[in-house]
């Protein structure tokens, strides 16, 4: 068997490796970027920064307007509903003329709903708190005298009621963004007294839960 063949192949590779590369690495420089690039920023390509509520002490109305009443209530009543409920929050209300550190609206308006009331009927007379009903049927759902148990029929009432709602929003007085919004209502029946109490309470409900964990 004849190894001049293979040999003449491995010479020629050998001899291959030595050549010079014809392929020769270069790079052309980067063209210069833009005059306005250097003052071009995109927010949106960076998450925002977590808002700091500690930084919140003082407050003042909105445009320096006392919130809009009602017919159930007077803004002035409205306007020491929501400045008692800001202060269990630690924000008091800016003096002397200084801006505060939120700006502050509040509005009340009066809104319907629907509401359900179901009623157990018992069409032979029993009721649940007697031993026996009439017809024959025994209460509590047991048999007498072999006759059968009584079955209370399902009567759904609906109705209209008045409530009042209550809005509070905080800015900040920076950058005018909303920092809160929310709202609560309430059944504005009743007296007077129960009515502002009412609004107490849905003013406390709106705040409820700020500042946001």
């Amino acid at each position: 068997m004849s190894y001049r063949l293979p040999l003449s192949l491995l010479c020629l590779v050998l001899a291959g490796c030595q050549s010079p590369n014809p392929y020769v690495a270069s790079s052309r420089p980067l063209p210069p970027a833009p005059p306005h690039a250097a003052n071009t920023f995109d927010a949106s390509a960076y998450p925002a920064a977590p808002r700091d509520f500690g930084r919140y002490r003082s407050w003042t109305w909105h445009n320096d307007q006392l919130p809009a009443g009602s017919a159930l209530a007077e803004p002035a009543q409205l306007a020491e509903a929501v400045s008692n409920a800001l202060d269990q929050h630690g924000l008091r209300p800016a003096r002397n003329g200084q801006a505060g550190d939120l700006l502050v609206s509040a509005n009340l308006r009066l809104e319907r709903r629907l509401r359900q009331v179901r009623d157990d009927y018992y069409p032979y007379g029993g009721y649940p708190y007697y031993p026996y009903g009439y017809g024959g049927y025994a209460g509590m759902g047991r048999y007498n005298n072999g006759y059968g148990a009584y079955a209370s029929v399902p009567l759904v009432r609906t109705y209209e009621v008045e409530v009042m709602v209550v809005q509070v929003d905080l800015y900040d007085a920076r950058d005018g963004q909303a920092v809160w919004s929310a709202s609560a209502e309430t059944d504005s029946q009743g007296s007077q007294g129960e009515r502002e109490k009412a609004l107490r309470e849905s003013v406390k409900k709106a705040l409820n839960g700020y500042p946001p964990s």
